[in-house]
Formats: structure tokens, C-alpha cells, sequence
């Protein structure tokens, strides 16, 4: 078991236990807490120097750990009441603003957890599938390069932006290093290309259902999220050009290949379609192409900003979902004057990518190992998103009835009955041993009907799929919610 997960794990286990020790009272010794979690000695000493971290032990070399003794004296507490006041104050032109700082939608699928549950809510991969060997390895050469600790260029290591710039447009393609601004993870640069496109208080376009992180990032920056809805072959270009003139957006945000949550391909006769309608429009094409190292085999539709004509599409890579959560490297690709506006807003916003993750970025893609990843990767969702679809089909087959299994991606996508109260199916989903994420926050305005995402890709593999399928199907029996079982 990967410690760094298993020391999380832990450390929220013991975290919910604390109340019942009194303030200063020993904890179980490192070997009772061995024992009982059935984790190394490494991964507890982990979890407790995470605890003390937080103020909420305190650990006594020779001596174990104790519960923090918490506050001594008889200092006031402060009153921050006016925080509220402060907070919602917000004016543009003597208007009160638009901006909603809400992260509930991305918060649910980042959320670790209990032990014991299984984790259908995820967007990361499970540790048995992410490459930590290839990553220490990387993490270590990278280490003793040259230079490895300064100050890189603010655009990205040139070499890992030619990198980028020929994964997007291939061997033959006319990008270059200078189309490409190194992000720090696909949500940053989601956060750059929608401040830099679209001033607060203005109307940005967005898929129907969509990616929830999109929508809260364009809120938190005071937008105003209009979804245009989808159908099997992705966006519908004739409510798309309707949008476009009813809002006078300047941008659409989209995920053409393997969308979350859909998991749809947007039809090859729709892709020259939604760029031919966005340049009309006078606006640009924010392409999100999150999942393309994520197939599960087959050939693959190039990028949207390959097949660009205009200089209309900025696109959006990272590397983080086909790794590791915590290898935060991605990048921006577009054409013309576009770019030195998300680089400035970058540079505002973060000055640069740490340079040691950009060294270590280039040894791991730069490595035998990499292409051996890739492959694995994908043989591991392959079989994990058939053992669900089996698994939907044996115990929510009416659930499962309407399902496509996806070509890539980590998730099924599944319409609920109508009048199903999707939080309450979470909530009873979570008491029988599974988490799963209510469709709602994916939906930019009312939902048209009741939806829940289940993700295959923080999975162990077949086994655990069917026991959590199993336990969702007991959920559902609790809730009401018609299953065809």
C-alpha cells in the first residue's frame, strides 16, 4: 500500500477519534496503531507528525504521542463576525458583484474517504496504478541536475515546452515552444486561460453537463456560467451558435475527447463545426483535454487546437491525471497575442512552475518507463471499467440499461429515476461503504433530471468494483430508488 495514501488514510482515522482522549492524554503506542490499522511503522509515524502539524498532538520522543493539551489561560476569543459583512460587500459599478466562491462541487471529488469505504468519487488514479517508482526515480535525477533549484523562465523549461508542443500537434505539427506556457496542473490553467478570456461579470459558455471544477473557477472569478446542453456526440452546435448570439460570449469551455462527466467524444463532423462557430462569434475555444492519456485503447482524434485554423482554441494539458495527484504539471498551447495574456496573468497570479517539478517532469516523460506507463494505465481502466459495467448490469441493471462504456476517461455517468433525491442516495451510498458524487454541481443551472457519477479509477481493481457496486445497489434498496433487481 502506497504510505503516502495510507498515512492520509490514517491520520483522518485517528483525527476522529481524538475526542475521546482528554487534552493531554497518551494516544495507543506506534506498535498497538501497526497492529490494529495493519500499516508499517513508517506510515504511522507519518500520520502522527501530520497530526502534530495541525496543533492536535504533541509527540514526546521515548515517550509516544499525546493529545494536544489545547488552549491554556483565559484569552477571549476573537470575535470575527464582521468577516461576514466584509465578504459579501462586494460591488462592481454599484452593483452588488456576481462572484460565488463555492468549491462544495470539486471538494466532493477530492474528498479521501473513510478506511473502509470504496472511493467511486475520485478523479485520481488508485496508487497500484500511478508510477511512483518512475516518479521517485525522475524526483532523484532531477535532483542532482545543474541549476535544478533556480529560478526557471517564467513561460516553462524550454525543453519541457517543446515537449508539450510536440504531444499536442504531433511530429509533423507547427507548434512550437513559444505556444506553450508551462501551468501548474490542468485547474490552474483552466483558472489562467478563463481570467485572462472573459472579465468579471461577463457570460462564458460551458457544456451541459460539465466539469464542476470549470464551473466554480469561473464563478470565483465573478462569470457567469451559461450551459449549452449536449447529446451522444457531444455539444450541440446549433444551441451552441444560439448562445453565442443570444449572450455575446466570449469563450466556450469544453472537453471534446472523453468529457467528465459524460465520458462523450464530440463527433467528428461537430469539431471543425464548434471552432467555425466560435470564430464568428468573435470568442475562443477553451479546450480542456484532461483525459486524452487516460484511452483505453484505439486511435485517438487529434487535439482541437491541431485542427485550428484561427488561433480560436486554447488548449488546455496536464500530466497530473495519467501520474499522480501531487505531480502538478501542465500547460497552455494557443497561437497569437492570446498567449502573452495568459502569461501575464500567470506570472500575477504565481510567478512560475517550481523548476524541480519541471526537471522531474522531463526525466519521467523523458524515460523508457514512460510509454510502459501509459500502456499499463490504460489496459487498467480498460478492465476496471468493464468490471463496473458488468457489475451495474448484474445489480442496478435498470440503472445500467442506458449506459455506454466509455472509450476513455474514469467514469460511468448514470440517470437516476426521475424524483430521486440524488444527496440522499450519496448519504445512504457512504453509510453502506460506498462514496459516489451527486451529479448536481455538474450541471451550471437546474439539472434536467437526477444524475450520479461513479468513477472506476481509485479502485483496486475487479473485486473491490463489485463489492461497491453491490453496496450502491443496497443503497439504492434503502433510498427507493428502482433498480430492476
Amino acid at each position: 500500500m502506497n504510505d503516502g495514501s495510507s498515512s492520509g488514510n490514517l491520520a483522518e482515522s485517528l483525527r476522529s477519534e481524538l475526542i475521546r482522549y482528554s487534552p493531554g492524554e497518551k494516544l495507543p503506542s506506534s506498535r498497538v496503531l501497526v497492529e490494529r490499522f495493519g500499516v508499517s511503522p513508517v506510515t504511522v509515524s507519518r500520520a502522527l507528525a501530520a497530526l502534530a502539524a495541525e496543533g492536535l498532538v504533541v509527540t514526546r520522543p521515548g515517550a509516544g504521542a499525546y493529545r494536544s493539551p489545547g488552549r491554556t489561560g483565559d484569552a477571549p476569543a476573537v470575535d470575527t463576525s464582521w468577516q461576514q459583512v466584509a465578504l459579501t460587500a462586494e460591488e462592481q459599478h454599484g452593483e452588488p458583484a456576481p462572484r460565488v466562491v463555492d468549491a462544495s462541487g470539486v471538494t466532493t471529488s477530492l474528498a479521501v474517504p473513510p478506511p473502509g469505504v470504496i472511493a467511486f468519487n475520485g478523479g485520481y488514479l488508485h496508487p497500484s496504478l500511478q508510477p511512483e517508482q518512475a516518479l521517485g526515480a525522475a524526483l532523484a535525477r532531477a535532483g542532482r541536475r545543474p541549476g535544478a533549484w533556480e529560478r526557471p523562465p517564467l513561460e516553462g523549461l524550454t525543453a519541457l515546452r517543446t515537449w508539450f508542443a510536440r504531444e499536442t500537434g504531433g511530429p509533423g505539427g507547427d507548434f512550437g515552444p513559444a505556444h506553450v506556457l508551462v501551468t501548474a496542473g490542468g485547474q490552474a490553467a483552466i483558472t489562467t486561460a478563463l481570467r485572462a478570456l472573459a472579465p468579471p461579470g461577463a457570460p462564458v459558455l460551458v457544456e451541459s453537463p460539465t466539469y464542476p471544477g470549470a464551473l466554480a473557477v469561473a464563478r470565483a472569478a465573478g462569470l457567469r456560467p451559461v450551459p449549452v446542453p449536449m447529446d451522444d456526440d457531444g455539444v450541440r452546435p446549433d444551441l451552441l451558435a444560439e448562445a453565442f448570439a443570444a449572450t455575446g460570449a466570449r469563450a466556450f469551455f469544453c472537453q471534446p475527447l472523453f468529457q467528465n462527466p459524460t465520458g462523450t467524444v464530440l463527433a467528428p463532423g461537430r469539431r471543425r463545426r464548434v471552432i467555425e462557430i466560435a470564430h464568428a462569434a468573435g470568442a475562443f475555444v477553451i479546450e480542456d483535454d484532461f483525459a486524452r492519456r487516460l484511452s483505453h485503447g484505439g486511435p485517438l482524434p487529434p487535439p482541437l487546437v491541431a485542427e485550428d485554423p484561427y488561433g480560436a482554441v486554447v488548449h488546455v494539458t496536464s500530466l497530473t491525471k495519467p501520474t499522480a495527484p501531487s505531480l502538478r504539471v501542465g500547460a497552455l498551447v494557443a497561437r497569437g497575442p492570446v498567449m502573452e495574456r495568459l502569461r501575464a496573468i500567470q506570472v500575477v497570479d504565481s510567478f512560475f512552475v517550481p523548476r524541480p517539478l519541471q526537471e522531474a517532469t522531463l526525466e519521467l516523460v523523458g524515460a523508457p518507463a514512460w510509454p510502459r506507463h501509459l500502456r499499463a494505465v490504460s489496459a487498467g481502466l480498460r478492465e476496471r471499467r468493464d468490471a463496473m459495467l458488468g457489475a451495474l448490469h448484474r445489480h442496478l441493471p435498470a440503472l445500467a440499461a442506458g449506459v455506454r462504456a466509455p472509450s476513455g476517461g474514469y467514469q460511468f455517468w448514470l440517470r437516476l429515476p426521475d424524483g430521486t433525491d440524488e444527496t440522499v442516495l450519496a448519504a445512504a451510498a457512504l453509510r453502506a461503504g460506498t462514496a459516489v458524487a451527486p451529479g448536481r454541481p455538474y450541471f451550471a443551472a437546474e439539472a434536467p433530471a437526477p444524475y450520479v457519477r461513479l468513477s472506476f479509477a481509485d479502485t483496486t481493481g475487479t473485486d473491490e468494483i463489485a463489492d461497491g457496486v453491490r453496496r450502491l445497489a443496497a443503497a439504492c434498496a434503502e433510498t427507493g430508488v428502482t433498480t430492476g433487481t
